[in-house]
Order: C-alpha cells, then structure tokens, then sequence
C-alpha cells in the first residue's frame, strides 16, 4: 500500500497484520497497534521524543542482568503487572484474590524446607517471625501437597540475590502444604526497601516526583496440578509506605496482620525477647499451574548496592 496520509500508515500495518494465522496473535497485536498509534497521535510525539523513547526502551533491556530485571521492575512502577494480575485472578477481576505480583526477584529451585523449619541461612539483623499460612481452594477446602515457594528481603531491605554479602538462598526456601493446607516457617521480619534507581525506572519516578519505596513483605508462590500457580505478597500491616507502594500492589485481601508479641514466649526456645508472628489464608483457583520463566536467575556479585531513596514530592 502506497502511503499518502498519516492515516495511512495504521490502515497498513493492521491490512498486513491479518496474514498472521493464528487468531489470538492478531487479537493482541490489533489492539497494540491502535493503541500504540493512537498513543503516538494523541501525545502529539516529535522525532526528537520518539527517538527519546527508543533510547528508553533499549536501555531497559541492556540493563536486564541474571540478578536485576530492569523490564518487570518498569512493569510494576506503571502498575501494569498489578492490573494483569487482577485481571487473570478472582474471576477475571470480579472478586478480591490473594493473587498479587510476581516481583523481580523470584528464584526458582529453592531449598527444601520442612514444615516448622527455618528459612535463614546467613547471620541477619532483624527481628524473629514465625510464619504459618494456609492453602484453600474456592470452595474453602484445604489443598494439601501444594508446593509454596517462600522469599522475602532482609530486615536491611536486601535480596539475597541483590546483595553479595547474604548466602546463597537465604531467606527463601519451598514448603509442602499438610493435610490441613498448612506450612508453617521461621525468619526475621523483613524491612521496606527502595526499588534500584540507576536505570530507566529511577528516571521515570523522579520524572513523576514519586518515591522509590516498597511496603515490607513476604512473597507465596503456591504450585499444585489442577490449580492455576498462584504468586502472593503478604504486605506488613504497620508498614509506612503500605498506602504509597512505587509497585502498586498492596490489595486488601493481601495486608497481613504482623502481631508483635513483647511478653509472649516464643514459639522457639532459643528467641529471647520480642518476636513476630504472621498468620495468613490463601485461595486458590482450578487451572494450569505451569511456572513463568523466572525474572533472575543468579546472584550479584562484588560490592552491596547503595540504598538510594527518592522523597516523595507533595501534591500541588
């Protein structure tokens, strides 16, 4: 097709697009491409800025390490991995679901981890939390033999991955749900942290005067066949930045009650003093429970990242 206006171009790509066989490829590009073009149109977009969002995209890959991934961590900023998770859970986004992100730091092959065991296996500052969650299906009945991923960063607001000095693995391990739906695990209470900034997402939230903080958490990644995997965060309900997440994801159904008992002896012997407790119910849904390809896949290597913390601009 010979182009003669501007209108031309998006009557010509989408003509073209309609070679493809397979129907749902082209249900998805159909609506990128009007929306895209429409984006382009409606932004009024020079070249200067088009060329501008090129650099901005090839950086987000070329920044895509083993242990840092730069394009989920864009993902969630803009709040697009928290509305496909909504949308794909509770019915197609009907109802409230303890499904929320996957997050950048998801690491398969975990240790294995008995019920009751601990999941820390370097020295950590922090307080002791005893952890017990239960699995339910829609119809509130317990799901036993379910594999549950664990994770969460240190009290400092680190990953393991993230930070040289942490052993490998620590802080995550992968429980089997009992004959209840129940797994039951210990660690220290993770602490909030900024998302990086030394790439195209720290140029992004200073653009848009935001902070780079997220609610302190513990991510669920729970596995069984004939259910749909499901990936959950258990936000800590005392948490100063709970309101403001840079990922937008804290939902309702997702605030955890992280009980701090100061007399109370502790479910371990060897916990003097204060401790935490954290208990939480999951449901899941019937479906596939194939696993995404994970985000990381190794460790950081060389000096711990410097933790650098944007403040959040008032409105005006």
């Amino acid at each position: 097709m010979i182009i003669r206006t501007q209108e031309d171009v998006t009557t010509a790509v989408l003509a073209e697009l309609e070679r493809s066989p397979d129907a749902r490829f082209k249900e998805i590009m159909r609506a990128a491409i009007q929306h895209l073009h429409g984006f382009v149109r409606d932004a009024r977009l020079t070249e200067a800025e088009f060329h501008q969002a090129c650099a901005f995209v090839a950086k987000l890959g070329q920044l895509t390490t083993p242990s840092h991934n730069e394009v989920v961590l864009i993902c969630g900023s803009l709040g697009i991995s928290s509305l496909v998770c909504l949308l794909n859970n509770g019915q197609h986004g009907q109802t409230e679901t303890t499904a929320n992100l996957m997050g950048p730091f998801w690491r398969q092959n975990s240790p294995r981890v008995d019920n009751g065991g601990s999941i820390v296996r370097s020295p950590m500052t922090g307080m002791p939390i005893f952890v017990n969650a239960w699995v339910r299906d829609a119809s509130g009945r317990p799901v036993e033999g379910a594999e549950v991923d664990v994770w969460h960063s240190s009290g400092e607001g680190y990953y393991e991955n993230q930070d040289p000095e942490q052993a490998d693995m620590n802080l995550r391990g992968k429980l089997t749900t009992d004959a209840k739906g129940h797994i039951s695990f210990r660690s220290i209470k993770p602490g909030p942290y900024p998302i990086p900034l030394s790439g195209p997402v720290g140029a992004l939230l200073r653009a848009q005067g935001r902070h780079n903080m997220r609610p302190a958490h513990i991510h669920f990644m729970i596995n069984k066949p004939g259910y749909k995997t499901q990936f959950s965060q258990v936000y800590s309900s005392d948490d100063p930045y709970l309101h403001t997440d840079v990922q937008f994801g804290v939902t309702q159904a997702l605030i955890g009650q992280y009980v701090l008992h100061n007399e109370e002896p502790a479910p371990s012997a060897d916990v003097q003093g204060p401790w935490y407790s954290l208990d939480h119910h999951f449901v899941i849904e019937s479906g596939d429970n194939r696993l995404p390809k994970p985000p990381i896949t190794g460790k950081a290597t060389g000096e711990r990242p410097q933790r650098d913390v944007l403040q959040r601009r008032p409105e005006p």
